[in-house]
């Protein structure tokens, strides 16, 4: 038996189970997900013509191409969010996005919750009195600290998400647009190492003036 080739595939299986867990935690892994990883990979090896964007040929840098896609899929992605909340109570996709957090996390204090979706506390508690004015979240003590808030999903939230739940998936459908499965899963990847990456700059509070420079140190290590 050829016991390198073993240990090998082993390695492999390992490798693929740790970036399935980081990707869908809540999946179990199959023989045919570890294909399909096998498939993705094996392309990704064999790309080596790096793709063309408008002014590569005039130096623009392929930092300047990803951040501008980045910011054109947010305005996309919005604009659907947008659009699927047409009519509806909600004020803005953050409403949805935020409801949709405290029911698949459960209760949380406001700056966990705030935290979870990356936003400024001024612009966090705002959304959050929001739903609170709706009657869409309850809050109440906590029990480790009775300063401090906890807050939920109350019935009347679970009512109206449910009611504007199709719509808020077809918008999320749309926005992955012609992407295959496996084209989906090396997104996700990669989308995942940027937002840990980016995680631990964003949980450090670093003010405004100095958060450019702080980052930057980050980049060099």
């Amino acid at each position: 038996m050829n016991y390198k080739l073993v240990k090998d595939v082993i390695d492999l299986i390992a490798q693929f189970e740790i970036e399935n867990k980081r990707a869908v935690p809540e999946s179990e892994p199959t023989v045919e997900h570890f294909k399909q990883w096998i498939a993705t990979h094996s392309q990704s090896d064999n790309r080596l013509d790096e793709p063309f964007w408008d002014g590569k040929e005039k130096g623009r840098s392929a930092d300047s191409v990803i951040n501008t896609l980045i910011v054109h899929m947010n305005r996309y992605a919005k604009s659907y969010s947008k659009s699927a909340i047409y009519g509806s109570p909600f004020s803005s996709q953050e409403d949805f996005i935020y409801l949709i957090n405290l029911k698949a996390f459960g209760e949380m204090t406001k700056m966990d919750l705030i935290k979870k979706n990356v936003h400024e506390k001024p612009s966090g508690m705002q959304i959050i009195n929001r739903l609170i004015g709706q009657g869409w979240v309850s809050q109440k003590a906590s029990e480790d600290d009775k300063r401090s808030k906890v807050i939920s999903i109350s019935e009347k939230g679970m009512e109206v998400l449910a009611v504007h739940m199709d719509k808020i998936r077809q918008a999320t459908e749309i926005v992955t647009g012609d992407l295959t499965h496996p084209e989906k899963m090396e997104l996700i990847r990669l989308l995942h190492k940027l937002n840990d990456y980016h995680q631990i700059i964003y949980e450090k509070n670093i003010d405004s003036e100095h958060l450019l420079q702080e980052a930057q140190k980050e980049k060099k290590i």
